[in-house]
């Protein structure tokens, strides 16, 4: 695993600061806002207190601060700048998955599918053969190789066509709206398919895994392996080994516009082996990679070339079948995979109108949003994943929706598949598996992040000392601090101890503050597969 280092910066106690000007907007107390609070007055201003303090860290000048905490019913306890508009990052995966499970279903699958044109005499099949999919996110080389053995058993042994990768149930729009050039080699900008590959037990797609070892002596050629196994990306490797000790330099991106891995850099003698994840161009046609070699495997024989193209046989000689939206969701939404939100737009503007784009995912997404209270016209939707610069969202519509999903039949699920703060297990806390830790609201918050730079979210649900599931979201746009996360994590503890004691809150943010402390090394490692694509300075 490749690490960075990044510098933690210490968290300003929230009840201790002083001296400093407080953020522009003044929050409105519980008596300034419509609608009778479950939460007492009393607790509520004292909440208003601590957040009003929280929100006047130095991090926080020069930039713009959205926030605001709702009770269960929807009253508004605490707002500074609720209806501003502001960048989201991947907070916009709430709004998108949200209208996805609504309008696809839990149990929505997806289909990869093998058809073939022309007819079959002693084994011989005298036409094409087509790959076609659906999108699914979940299909790996081993359910390629399981389509291929139902295809011998369907009794082919030669194709004299070729084979053909149909991803024409999207369209061919691969990358999303102002998405950043520089962004094009990493996993989360990978090309958006109808015909892809999960490359990994993350379900990243998009993507193949490119693994990065030491050679047998100092001066040989690093040894560079590629998961899944494939012909389709070629790497070159520029990289060498180096004397045992020496610095670990070893990298590799992927030239624009093709599929060369290009690997530089050195790696020490009997050093460990690292793997990055890295795009590929046209991913339906790694896919089809992958399929073709196994379909050799299996003692199939295809004459022609691979290509693109659309099926054109009605006769399916096998197909596969994902697993339920339900059980795709946590990989989606608690490692924030963007491929994966695109995938799930797109298979919902194919479902509500028949066109596989995203323009038609979007104006499902904005019919769902009208239908649940959220006003859209003071929103805007340019992806699904947030890393488009062009979504804008408020805090006052993010928490009416996450309101109002709360009597949806659906909701549970999709409540469990959010980041939980302080739960270790990546498929369980997700992007906050690190976050909050031994604090009130570990194992209690369920939320969303967001990162791009200059950009930071967290919303979602916590529970205070009361009992009570606040709703709440909070947005940074245009800091320059190295980090406001640790501030996030500030105003969630104050959230979640609200109605509890005042010693209780400010125990709970000191330990924060320590465990942002680095006594001895400033710099902390930081493990860049967990984390969203900002974190590593990077988008």
């Amino acid at each position: 695993m490749r690490m960075r280092y990044a510098r933690m910066s210490g968290l300003v106690v929230a009840l201790a600061v002083t001296g400093v000007a407080a953020a522009p907007a003044t929050a409105q107390r519980p008596a300034q806002v419509a609608g009778t609070s479950t939460v007492t007055a009393t607790v509520a201003n004292g909440l208003a207190d601590e957040l009003d303090t929280a929100l006047t860290d130095p991090r926080l000048t020069g930039s713009d601060v959205g926030l605001i905490v709702r009770d269960p019913a929807g009253n508004v306890l605490y707002t500074r700048n609720g209806d501003k508009r502001f960048v989201p990052g991947s907070n916009n995966k709430l709004l998108v998955s949200a209208a996805a499970v609504d309008g696809l279903g839990l149990n929505y699958t997806f289909t990869t599918s093998v058809v073939r044109s022309g007819t079959v005499t002693n084994k011989v099949l005298n036409g094409d053969l087509f790959l076609k999919g659906t999108g699914d996110p979940s299909i790996t080389a081993a359910g390629y190789d399981a389509l291929a053995t139902k295809v011998a058993a369907a009794g082919i042994t030669k194709v004299t066509g070729g084979l053909v990768a149909d991803d024409t149930w999207f369209d061919n729009s691969r990358l999303g709206t102002e998405w950043a050039w520089d962004d094009e080699p990493y996993s989360y900008a990978a090309e958006i398919s109808a015909l892809t590959i999960a490359a990994d037990s993350d379900l990243n797609t998009g993507v193949v895994g490119v693994s990065m070892g030491p050679g047998a002596a100092v001066g040989k050629p690093a040894v560079v392996t590629l998961s899944p196994a494939n012909d389709y990306a070629h790497v070159v490797d520029n990289a060498v080994t180096s004397a045992a000790g020496s610095a670990r330099t070893i990298s590799v991106t992927r030239a624009h516009g093709t599929n060369n891995l290009v690997v530089t850099g050195s790696v020490p003698l009997a050093g460990s082996t690292s793997s990055s994840l890295r795009t590929v161009d046209e991913p339906e046609l790694l896919a089809a990679s992958v399929f073709r070699a196994a379909l050799a495997r299996h003692g199939v024989a295809v004459a022609k070339p691979t290509r693109t193209g659309t099926a054109t046989g009605a006769t399916v000689v096998a197909s596969s079948q994902s697993g339920p939206l339900s059980s795709v969701l946590p990989y989606f939404l608690k490692l924030s995979n963007n491929g994966h939100a695109e995938i799930l737009l797109k298979a919902l503007g194919r479902k509500v109108s028949g066109q596989g784009t995203s323009a038609a995912g979007i104006a499902a997404v904005g019919t769902f949003l009208t239908a649940n209270g959220v006003d859209k016209s003071v929103l805007n939707t340019a992806d699904a994943s947030g890393l488009s610069r062009q979504d804008l969202v408020t805090p006052a519509q993010v928490t009416k929706l996450l309101t109002a999903v709360k009597s949806k039949s659906w909701f549970p699920t999709w409540y469990a598949a959010l980041p939980i703060a302080g739960q270790p297990d990546r498929l369980v806390g997700g992007t906050l598996a690190s976050r909050m830790a031994g604090t009130a609201a570990a194992n209690n918050l369920h939320g969303k992040t967001g990162s791009l730079t200059g950009v930071s979210a967290l919303s979602g649900y916590v529970s205070n000392k009361d009992g009570l599931q606040l709703t709440f979201s909070m947005f940074t746009n245009d800091y320059v601090a190295p980090s406001v996360k640790s501030l996030e994590d500030t105003v969630a503890v104050l959230i979640a101890n609200s109605g509890g004691s005042a010693t209780t809150a400010k125990a709970d943010v000191a330990k924060l503050r320590k465990a942002q402390v680095v006594p001895d090394d400033p710099r902390t490692p930081v493990d860049e597969s967990a984390l969203e694509c900002s974190w590593v300075g990077r988008c």
